[in-house]
């Protein structure tokens, strides 16, 4: 049985360079949290929300290409779930997360905030990535793991159990991160300094100008007008700690 339909209401996106349309849904049964005539989100066809169990598209979330949505789970906020993408079991995606690629996201697991997860990456089980982290190539976390801040897993590597990885940690490769581990960023604790020449990312402009004959002479200081940019490498100029 049909639980949604599309309404009038429609926005175009670029994908690939080519402009897509997404159509605003409405209920047209109650199930789950959602009454009938309530207005979801936008997706591009019906292949990408399931007509069967409680799977929803809320507020200005969107789901477009061969991406589905299934089971329970729910997609809101500003989330975007696209490419070759499922969102399956009681999964939540929300926020400005986005998941694409041939990821999926599936169990009770959530990924939110400005989270990434793409490629071949599976969050599953109760596992939680959220903040600006990114889960990415065939990687997987799951179990009641955490990935959150501005921390990156990708390549094969696995976090699972109760594992926490946090900050501006990387975890990639063949690594494993399980258990009770808690993996977190590196800080430095004092002045990050340029090991390297400053150039003017700007127009370097004369600060007084006399005229000899015909030609323009600079009699004054030459300054940078626009921003000093480091064209080296940054260094820390104090202790690095654990954070």
């Amino acid at each position: 049985m049909r639980k949604y339909k599309f309404t009038e209401g429609t926005k175009g996106i670029l994908r690939d360079g080519r402009k897509i349309t997404l159509h605003r849904i409405c209920a047209e049964r109650d199930f789950g949290d959602v009454k009938k005539g309530e207005q979801g989100g936008w997706i591009e066809t019906e292949d990408n929300l399931s007509h069967s169990g409680d799977a929803w598209v809320f507020g200005n979330a969107r789901v477009s290409g061969n991406a589905q949505v299934s089971g329970n789970a729910q997609v809101s906020g500003n989330a975007q779930v696209s490419g070759n993408a499922q969102v399956s079991g009681d999964a939540q995606v929300s926020g400005n997360a986005q998941v694409s690629g041939n990821a999926q996201v599936s169990g009770n697991a959530q990924v939110s905030g400005d989270a990434q997860v793409y490629g071949n990456a599976q969050v599953s089980g109760n596992a939680q990535v959220s903040g600006n982290a990114q889960v990415s190539g065939d990687a997987q976390v799951s179990g009641n793991a955490q990935v959150s801040g501005d921390a990156w897993v990708s390549g094969d590597a696995w976090v699972s159990g109760d594992a926490r990885v946090s900050g501006d940690a990387r975890v990639s490769g063949n690594a494993q991160v399980s258990g009770n581990a808690q993996v977190s960023g590196w800080k430095c604790a004092g002045v990050w300094k340029c090991a390297g020449v400053w150039k003017c990312a700007g127009v370097w402009r004369c600060a007084g100008v006399e005229m000899r004959g015909k030609k323009k002479r600079c009699v004054g200081v030459w300054r940078c007008v626009g921003v000093w940019r480091c064209a080296g490498v940054w260094r820390c100029a104090g202790v690095w700690k654990c954070a």
